[in-house]
């Protein structure tokens, strides 16, 4: 009875001490409307899942994009960002920046997302978009600038897979 109530304690702390991995997949083109408005992909909304939680957009902090993070994901960020000393200027300068033209959005009834005026300005979106995964967020690129940025990426992809990745060693079952 001991031994079993070890054991089943041990898998409740390994359900809720692990984190779910919700991660994104594919690129997708559409197009916005003149008010900033996007249809959502069907397959890309499947992934989103529970759209009640809603999501926050902010503008990225090395690209010309804006990012997409469901609720849950964004509280994850923010607890790390809220463990930052504000009394240090650095990171002071560091939240306001990073945080500047946050914004929670939601998916309408219809599979819409609206963007906003200063976000559709910041990342230079005309008509024509793509909404790539990355991970567990997704980010909104006008299409020219996309694919602009991927073209740039490519020259030095291999230099920078083999930099980033090189080094990763073999998880537990055995693949690489």
């Amino acid at each position: 009875m001991v031994k079993s109530g070890k054991i089943f304690f041990k898998f409740v702390s390994l359900l809720i001490h692990s984190e779910k991995l919700n991660t994104f997949l594919g690129t997708y083109e559409c197009k916005v409307d003149a008010k900033g408005r996007l249809m959502v992909p069907a397959p890309l909304k499947k992934q989103l899942g529970n759209l009640e939680e809603g999501f926050v957009l902010k503008r990225s902090v090395f690209q010309p994009c804006l990012e997409l993070y469901p609720m849950p994901e964004w509280n994850k960020v923010m607890q790390k960002i809220n463990k930052l000393n504000r009394f240090v200027k650095k990171n002071n300068d560091f939240i306001r920046a990073f945080t500047a033209g946050v914004k929670m959005v939601e998916i309408d009834a219809t599979g819409r997302l609206l963007i906003p005026k200063d976000l559709v300005l910041f990342s230079k979106i005309d008509k024509d978009i793509v909404l790539s995964s990355a991970v567990s967020i997704i980010e909104i690129w006008d299409k020219n600038l996309y694919e602009s940025a991927l073209d740039n990426a490519m020259v030095d992809f291999a230099d920078l897979a083999e930099e980033v990745m090189g080094n990763q060693n073999e998880d537990e079952d055995g693949i690489s």
